[in-house]
């Protein structure tokens, strides 16, 4: 069974519309059937008015065309990514790609088409990012489809499900436990609704609805159930972008992201003054070629823009959501990847993470001396209170049927069976649904004799007072990892009389059985291999939680803490989360506390959850992660929704984001040495008043051999290692230096080639002395960065090194790129430089690793 809110001892209830077998919304249920006939339930004093004549029946489908066709529809965009027209303007209309553009224009016009090669090659990377972001697009449409929240919505007397953007103005929403409130409207049914509005007004405390009462888009419900008509849909509805924003693709809050656009801008700043100071150099003071000045000119521009840089970052983050997609894990905001990369502290709430969605009953103990018989009437009787069972009484009534059939409880169910079934006379009077805050549940009967009775069931541990004797057989059955309820009889027989739980007479122990999830245990140890801490955050008993973790393999697992002992000092609070790892008997507001605890020592915190109880703790951790069969409440705000409801994908994203993060880091120090040793070279041309070393076409063959063609393979390579945070300080310690080098000992050889050369000629066979240098040593740096090596990045280092040598010997080539080395003196004495500055990349690549760590 699908598990969602917390349930009678810190388990899940499940979702809207779904029925749990056995058991539909009024079977056995007086109480539901007084709804169905319309009545008006008050949620605090649930006395039942005379039931109107007849039972909301929604509207009709000829009111529903009309609606239609007046426009009266909830037609707000809800978007899981860019639309096609946004992936081709934003690939397309670039800063750099303008200034590219018209330098592309101007070399086709004075110079060979060999020099407006870098023009074709812009043209082949921005159709490269408008593929790439518009396959990820198509996988992100098609998950959202698949875990889009589905209200359910009464017309023509009869509940179904359908999408969001079709409700229309007037239609009858119906809510249950985790459902999340899609429009504006006025409640028209309330059986106990509490609604939590803290994403809208910032309380965290759930308000109680009544017929009549208002209830706001962006809200959801936290206990009971009911209906409300739609007053206002669409962008009239207050809150009405929060489902939109939350659901949207994009592209924000990323350190990755935000150190490229730094570094950008820093480019942008260097590149403007060396760039027209060189335009005034080779223009102006140097007597040249016009055309040839104005292609040496543009040569200098060209290799300044890391153009490539962006392209590499969106088509990495693009393939990871395809990977991830095909795994089932829907990415709603595309940082994500990148930030469960960096998360230290994952806080895993137990029900439907560790453990499987059902449970079983293994046995029932009677206390106090309670009849067995009459104990088993009393929880299948129990199960028909409630028309949307937890996990828990879900397990009850498998094992009690209410018509006292088969059940799943295997002997304490042929136990059950054994009185006759006579529950099933027994009439519903009130009804309190299940709240994460109280930990138990409530019903009140009038038995098969008139008596009236009323029953609490819940956390023994809040329920029992401290010292009673029944606590420590709890304790021990705890310690087996079992989940434990206690059944207490309320004097009085009224659920609402003052003190009814401290009251509360113990009458039997329910105890339960969990499904351990089979993977849960690999992927525990997966994040303790990784060093990231796991807690386990549960609104069970604590002991009976650390010892589902403990069979998980779960490091600490045994330094368990109660969250009533917990201190509110958040300070004290941040330590205490650091020395446990399991938490039991955690309050919502408690789980949203011990995140910002966390977060307040420096840790970034993934928090995971599938329950209403962690919508608030889901939105305020740097990541949260729900599960596919979560409440719509939480699929909402999650930034990652695992829709296989597999805690184990989750090393998948974050070695997705690993692999982002550390090659993207990579990448950017090749783009950015380029960038570094342009402008320096351009500068030296400048303040050397030399013509420019290179034209176009020879950048253009170094940056596809150095840079381009190797930087789209290391980008998608696979990459385990650790996050880093500081991406431009890491970037940057080492392009500066290296590209110092490289501008240095090709301007070296340049300097040198230009007083060996001399006469026809000469300007080209220095153009290709300089270029075999910086050839080399960029293939240098090429090979540290591909460090450490594989068998693929040794042969994709010496693919690029047998390119540039096909060049140089195959005649065609010489003169389609102009490179041709004469003689045997300076191209050796090229080779000698490039090896001078490959030892002394090496000797600073160490230097900084040790001196400047990031």
């Amino acid at each position: 069974m699908t598990q969602r809110a917390l349930d009678s001892s810190g388990g899940q209830t499940p979702g809207p519309g779904e029925q749990p077998p056995g058991n539909s919304r009024t079977s056995g249920n007086p109480r539901q059937a007084k709804i169905d006939a319309g009545a008006e339930l008050d949620p605090v004093h649930p006395v039942d008015p005379p039931p109107p004549a007849h039972r909301p029946e929604g509207l009709t489908t000829a009111e529903v065309a009309e609606r239609v066709a007046r426009g009266e529809v909830n037609d707000v965009p809800v978007r899981s990514s860019r639309s096609v027209v946004e992936i081709v303007r934003a690939n397309v209309f670039t800063r750099f790609n303008l200034i590219i553009g018209v330098l592309w224009v101007i070399m086709l016009f004075v110079a060979p088409i060999q020099d407006s090669l870098f023009g074709f090659v812009i043209v082949a990377n921005t159709g490269i990012g408008i593929i790439q972001e518009w396959r990820a697009k198509k996988t992100l449409d098609s998950l959202a489809v698949i875990g889009e929240a589905k209200p359910t919505v009464r017309r023509d007397g009869t509940a179904s499900e359908i999408s969001t953007s079709e409700i229309v103005l007037g239609d009858l929403v119906e809510l249950g436990p985790g459902d999340k409130v899609v429009v504006d409207g006025t409640v028209a049914e309330a059986d106990s609704l509490e609604i939590d509005e803290s994403l809208l007004t910032g309380e965290a405390d759930p308000v109680i609805k009544r017929a009549g009462d208002q209830v706001m888009s962006g809200s959801f419900v936290v206990a009971g159930g009911g209906a409300f008509t739609a007053t206002k849909v669409g962008r009239e509805a207050y809150a009405a972008q929060l489902a939109e924003e939350a659901s949207r693709f994009t592209l924000v809050h990323s350190e990755l992201r935000s150190g490229i656009s730094t570094i950008l801008k820093y480019v942008t700043w260097m590149m403007v003054p060396t760039a027209i100071g060189l335009i005034i150099s080779q223009l102006v003071v140097k007597d040249n070629n016009f055309k040839e000045s104005v292609a040496r000119t543009v040569g200098g521009i060209v290799p300044m823009i890391p153009e490539g840089l962006v392209l590499l970052t969106s088509v990495a983050f693009a393939i990871g959501v395809v990977r991830l997609g095909r795994k089932q894990c829907l990415v709603q905001e595309l940082p994500a990847i990148e930030g469960l990369a960096r998360v230290d502290v994952v806080c895993l709430d137990k029900t439907g993470t560790l453990t499987e969605g059902g449970m079983d009953v293994s046995e029932v103990r009677p206390l106090n001396g309670s009849d067995e018989a009459y104990v088993q009437r009393v929880l299948r009787a129990f199960g028909s209170s409630d028309p949307r069972p937890n996990a828990s009484l879900q397990a009850i009534i498998d094992a009690y049927p209410a018509d006292g059939g088969d059940g799943d409880g295997g002997d304490t169910a042929g136990a059950g069976r054994a009185d006759g079934g006579d529950a099933g006379s027994w009439a519903v009077t009130d009804a309190m649904p299940f709240s994460s805050a109280r930990k138990y549940s409530g019903a009140a009967f009038t038995e098969a004799d008139g008596t009236a009775s009323a029953w609490l069931l819940g956390a023994p541990d809040v329920l029992l007072s401290e010292g009673d004797p029944a606590l420590k057989q709890i304790e021990r059955l705890n310690e087996q990892g079992l989940r434990v309820l206690l059944l207490a009889r309320v004097p009085g027989g009224a659920l609402d009389a003052p003190g009814a739980a401290a009251e509360a007479v113990p009458t039997a122990l329910v105890v339960l059985e969990q499904r351990l999830r089979p993977d849960a245990g690999d992927t525990l140890a997966y994040f303790a291999d990784q060093n990231v801490a796991t807690k386990v955050i549960s609104g069970d008993n604590a002991v009976s939680v650390g010892a589902v973790a403990g069979k998980l393999g779960l490091a600490g697992a045994e330094n368990t803490l109660d969250a009533r002992r917990l201190p509110s000092d958040p300070d004290e609070m941040a330590t205490a989360m650091e020395r446990n790892a399991v938490f039991g008997r955690v309050t919502p507001q408690q789980k949203r506390d011990m995140v910002a605890a966390l977060q307040s020592r420096g840790h970034t915190v993934a928090m995971t959850g599938d329950g209403v109880n962690d919508v608030l703790a889901l939105k305020d951790a740097d990541i949260g992660v729900s599960m596919g069969s979560g409440s719509e409440a939480t699929r909402a705000v999650a930034q990652i929704v695992l829709l296989n409801n597999s805690f184990a994908t989750l090393p998948s994203v974050v070695a997705e984001g690993r692999r982002v993060i550390g090659n993207i880091t990579r990448v950017a120090t090749l783009f950015l040495t380029k960038t570094v040793y342009s402008v320096l070279l351009a500068i030296l041309v400048v303040c050397t008043q030399v013509e420019y070393p290179f034209l176009p076409r020879h950048l253009t063959l170094l940056s596809t051999l150095t840079i381009g063609v190797p930087a789209f393979f290391l980008a998608l390579a696979p990459n385990k290692e650790r996050a880093q945070p500081n991406f431009v300080r890491r970037v940057m310690r080492y392009a500066i230096p290296s590209g110092a080098i490289a501008a240095a000992s090709t301007f070296v050889t340049y300097l040198l080639a230009r007083h060996h050369y001399s006469g026809a000629g000469a300007l080209e066979a220095e153009t290709s002395a300089a270029t075999l240098t910086l050839f080399l040593v960029s293939m240098y740096v090429l090979a540290i960065i591909a460090r450490p090596y594989t068998w693929w990045r040794v042969a994709l280092v010496a693919a690029m090194g047998l390119g540039f040598l096909i060049v140089l010997v195959v005649p065609w080539l010489q003169d389609f790129f102009a490179l041709k080395l004469v003689g045997t003196v300076m191209p050796w004495a090229a080779v000698g430089i490039a090896a001078a500055a490959a030892v002394l990349l090496e000797f600073v690549w160490r230097w900084v690793g040790r001196r400047f760590r990031a």
